[in-house]
């Protein structure tokens, strides 16, 4: 499989599939800290980043954004003190697509 940090978002509708059981195994495996949360019946991507102080946060905050807004998807960020939590789903269809784990390798792309 290749690096799913490189491949490209597809747009996605209402009508689009949410990924497979097989799907996210295989995509899990390139972002292994990433934990699958099951919030009112809808599958999210979640991780939480710890950093030194408010201003790392921060900063990691706004690069999460800029990757999202190229990518024209949109994740819940919590800005803490020392630590971000990030997490993924499409709206649109109440779950997760491969986009979700696109922007969840690129997150961890620009957290190191």
């Amino acid at each position: 499989m290749t690096n799913i940090a490189q491949a490209q978002c597809e747009a996605c509708s209402i009508d689009a599939p949410r990924v497979t059981s097989e799907e996210i195994e295989a995509y899990r495996a390139q972002v292994p800290e990433w934990q699958i949360v099951d919030r009112n019946g809808i599958m999210q991507l979640e991780r939480t980043f710890t950093f030194k102080d408010f201003v790392q946060a921060l900063d990691f905050t706004q690069r999460v954004g800029e990757i999202a807004e190229q990518a024209d998807h949109h994740p819940a960020i919590l800005t803490e003190y020392g630590k971000v939590t990030v997490t993924w789903w499409s709206h649109k269809i109440k779950g997760l697509h491969k986009n979700d784990f696109i922007l969840a390798a690129r997150t961890d792309e620009v957290a190191n």
